[in-house]
């Protein structure tokens, strides 16, 4: 049969479709991987609370900064990592309020010695990192408000993640991010209300307000992964780093968690009260 002939074309055509088929999963096993490793690691500190979240968070956010003055392409990394622990550590001894002096300070001084990026960096991080602590240690309802907080932040990636893949269709911010499409945003918006709301159902809780939180909290974590984007195509890099295999960076991974976090602590401290966030 002669090389040109038509009946070649599907011989060759077949094998060419399936890895761009394939391809839409192809980082499904590592993420995989990585989830359930570091994911059980999360939810023992959650429970535990005390010295056990408080070193978890500390690491994180020690990381970030790390992370942060590797992107801004800094001389010297760990002066910014050890910023962000010297907030972690007045939050921690001295409480939320100390902590967020503590921020605008470190906040300036990075300004004024490691220039205006750096700077940036210590609300970006450190917020959210004060807002966890804050959240976890509340008396009577810190491990399910947090708890909260994290099964919409996991549900909205995950919703996210398997309905864009699935589904496909229009992009969302394609100047900022290719990849994400409305039909994930939307899977992520529904998926991670639902977790809050069957939380919510599962604690004596008040689903339908709880799924109304949800909602807004995705929505808010949505927002955080749009604004990482950003960064990083300003930055002219794919991921924050290669901390997580399948994920990419510290920032890749809590993004959301960096902007909805601090919302989450709002509700808590002004909305509800004493209440869970579902109350």
């Amino acid at each position: 049969m002669p090389a040109g002939s038509a009946d070649s074309v599907p011989v060759l055509s077949e094998p060419m479709n399936k890895p761009a088929e394939n391809s839409r999963w192809a980082d499904l096993s590592v993420r995989a991987a990585s989830a359930l490793v570091l994911g059980p690691l999360a939810l023992f500190c959650l429970w535990r609370g005390g010295l056990a979240w408080a070193l978890l968070i500390g690491v994180a956010m020690a990381g970030l900064g790390h992370e942060w003055a590797r992107l801004g392409k800094l001389r010297n990394a760990w002066p910014l990592a050890g910023l962000l622990l010297l907030v972690w550590l007045a939050t921690e001894v001295l409480g939320v309020n100390a902590g967020l002096q503590a921020l605008i300070f470190v906040a300036l001084a990075s300004w004024l010695v490691l220039g205006r990026f750096a700077a940036a960096g210590v609300p970006y991080a450190g917020l959210g990192g004060i807002s966890l602590l804050w959240l976890r240690h509340r008396p009577g309802v810190g491990l399910e408000d947090t708890a909260f907080l994290i099964l919409v932040i996991w549900g909205t990636d995950i919703g996210a993640y398997a309905f864009g893949r699935l589904f496909g269709g229009r992009k969302l911010a394609p100047r900022i991010s290719p990849g994400k499409t409305w039909s994930g945003a939307l899977g992520g918006l529904a998926l991670g209300g639902a977790c809050g709301a069957g939380l919510a159902a599962a604690t004596l809780g008040a689903p339908i307000h709880a799924f109304g939180i949800g909602l807004l909290l995705s929505f808010i974590a949505q927002a955080g992964d749009l604004l990482e984007s950003a960064i990083k195509r300003k930055l002219g890099v794919k991921d924050s780093g290669r901390t997580i295999p399948g994920h990419g960076g510290l920032f890749d991974r809590l993004d959301g968690f960096l902007t909805a976090a601090p919302l989450a602590a709002l509700f808590a401290a002004s909305v509800h009260g004493g209440m869970g966030l579902w109350g």
